[in-house]
């Protein structure tokens, strides 16, 4: 791609004034977890990410908020009473993104695992799988009801039979003996949550400053060295304290600042994205979560109009891209076939695929299934960074991201001598922040800002943005001409995307399409909406014809290589499909 020579005024900020109290190394939920806790602290705090921001490990999560009901397996019960907690925490701070989900478990024997489960439990070995029965799973949802006591965030669990639960869900295997049901929460749009989190971090003044496409790669001067990679420039930011919050690559980040470690040791996970109307409306809007016969935890999800089903565990390769293959297609198609055995399901339904790398921590021989899904924080020192302290994260997981990131704050805090001055526990974020949880509120808020938009306009930007979707409307009001919907994705409009190319740090236009709006992830994605809104980037972003062709190439490029999904060729009316 051409080498763009302009700064951008982000970038030039920091070229201006290269130093800070912390600079965070990395943009994923928990670098801006802890980049938006320390910067309500004052903390003259800055952030680089080497892509774009929640682009890595954070953009390839199964969208759940979850205590973690398997992890009583492998004895981790204080991150299940932390998960559960902040659970309950999100689903009040973060009501705009996260909601409880309805979740069933389809079970076949009753005895079954209850022997191994203690071997499993002592070794954290896999050994041959065994399925849990229904007796091991109510005694683990009845501990897990007992961490989940927070006023009735949610309901406690249920258990049916197989007459019953053939009532409530007939299109489910009719050899299962039992069901369990029971609450956790989803959150529809990760990427999206991440953003606001940024957005409180730098609302919060000038002292706090982030950047995206900015990689570290070394040291120099006693700094860190980092590279504007649209531009290729260098310069290095000096910091009393460096936090390396690179998830999975965390040991790549310290290498590059002259330092080895060996931490991390993550896992492979894989998603597929269907757009298959008998399956979503088999799922009555639960997910069914349950243990195929090889021990591995799955999923199958109902999300967005379309049907997720995820996901494998499988020892990662950190030099090589994480890319779903065709083994684990094969293996997704054939678990829902377990599950609902009268709904076919085929490879043309497949209208997306994500992978990614869990930060999970060096783990030798345990089981991938078995490595701990806590954290930890390494304090240390880099010999290129003087007296600078480095603080590696090593784990974490969506679900406990603002308590990590307070932790995280808090020995960064230690280190520079300054106390805590603002909880984040039960501070709303983003669009969060006086979210209507009524019917009643909820249509006194699109009363009174969806008069010029109309009331179905204000309600999908409400659900979309939160309370954050008055600056959308303020876009579309402040528009220079009628706003439109996009001729090729009519639930967006053209100042909504304008919108999001001028306020939230967009780069390149696989930006837009993966992370600030939901149309690869629902197969929306045509060569008519490529060019459609290459054509509002390029005018918000002064990009030449070339530079506009060039990304509209690379957008496609990207899909079919790190999601295999192939644009169909012809009139650009059709929409894509996985190859």
């Amino acid at each position: 791609m051409t080498t763009k020579s302009n700064t951008r005024t982000e970038v030039q900020r920091l070229r201006e004034r290269p130093r800070a109290q912390v600079l965070v190394v990395g943009g994923g939920i928990n670098g801006l977890g802890t980049f938006r806790d320390l910067a309500l602290q004052g903390v003259d705090v800055v952030l680089v990410e080497r892509n774009d921001f929640v682009s890595g490990a954070s953009a390839a999560s199964s969208h759940m908020i979850h205590g973690g009901i398997r992890y009583l397996e492998n004895g981790e019960f204080r991150l299940v009473k932390e998960s559960v907690t902040e659970r309950n925490g999100l689903l009040k701070i973060a009501p705009h993104y996260v909601k409880p989900l309805e979740t069933t478990i389809p079970i076949f024997s009753t005895f079954s695992g209850i022997l191994a489960a203690p071997l499993r439990f002592l070794t954290h070995k896999q050994g041959k799988p065994k399925e849990r029965g229904a007796f091991l799973i109510k005694t683990g949802l009845t501990i897990y009801d007992s961490f989940s006591r927070d006023g009735g965030s949610v309901p406690r669990h249920s258990f049916h039979g197989r007459k019953k639960s053939l009532e409530i869900l007939p299109a489910l295997n009719p050899g299962l003996k039992y069901t369990a049901t029971y609450f956790d929460a989803s959150v529809h749009d990760p990427e999206r949550l991440a953003l606001d989190v940024l957005a409180d971090g730098l609302a919060a003044g000038p002292h706090a400053r982030a950047v995206n496409y900015v990689e570290a790669i070394g040291t120099r001067d006693g700094g860190v060295l980092v590279r504007d990679r649209e531009t290729g420039e260098e310069f290095a930011i000096t910091a009393d304290v460096v936090v390396n919050a690179s998830g999975p690559w965390t040991d790549l980040t310290n290498e590059a600042l002259g330092s080895a470690t060996r931490y991390m040791g993550g896992t492979k996970g894989s998603h597929i994205v269907l757009d298959n109307r008998e399956l979503l409306e088999a799922c009555k809007g639960r997910e069914m979560f349950f243990e195929n016969n090889d021990g591995r935890i799955v999923l199958i999800y109902p999300l967005k109009g379309r049907v997720m089903v995820g996901t494998t565990d499988i020892d990662a390769d950190m030099s090589e891209r994480a890319v779903i293959t065709e083994d684990e297609i094969d293996y997704f198609i054939e678990l829902v076939a377990h599950v609902f055995p009268g709904i076919p399901v085929t490879r043309e339904q497949i209208v997306y695929t994500f992978s990614g790398v869990r930060p999970l921590p060096h783990h030798d021989d345990t089981a991938p299934g078995f490595v701990s899904r806590d954290y930890r924080i390494v304090p240390g020192t880099i010999a290129g960074l003087g007296d600078t302290t480095v603080l590696s994260l090593v784990g974490g997981k969506w679900t406990t991201f603002r308590a990590l990131s307070e932790h995280l704050a808090n020995e960064t805090l230690d280190a520079l001598g300054v106390k805590r001055t603002v909880q984040t526990l039960g501070l709303p974020i983003g669009g969060g922040a006086g979210f209507p949880t009524t019917p009643q509120t909820e249509r006194d808020w699109i009363a009174r800002y969806g008069a010029d938009v109309g009331a179905e306009r204000a309600a999908v930007l409400l659900n979309r943005y939160g309370t954050k979707a008055t600056f959308v409307l303020d876009a579309i009001a402040g528009w220079d001409g009628e706003d439109a919907p996009l001729a090729a994705a009519p639930g967006y409009s053209r100042a909504e995307i304008d919108h999001l190319v001028r306020s939230e740090h967009v780069v390149h236009l696989g930006d837009l399409f993966l992370r600030r709006t939901s149309l690869a992830f629902t197969g929306s994605v045509t060569p008519a909406l490529v060019h459609e809104i290459g054509e509002i980037a390029a005018n918000a972003l002064g990009w030449s014809p070339n530079q506009r062709a060039e990304e509209e190439d690379s957008f496609v490029a990207d899909l079919a290589d790190a999601h295999r999904v192939q644009l169909k060729s012809g009139d650009g009316s059709e929409a894509a499909a996985v190859r």
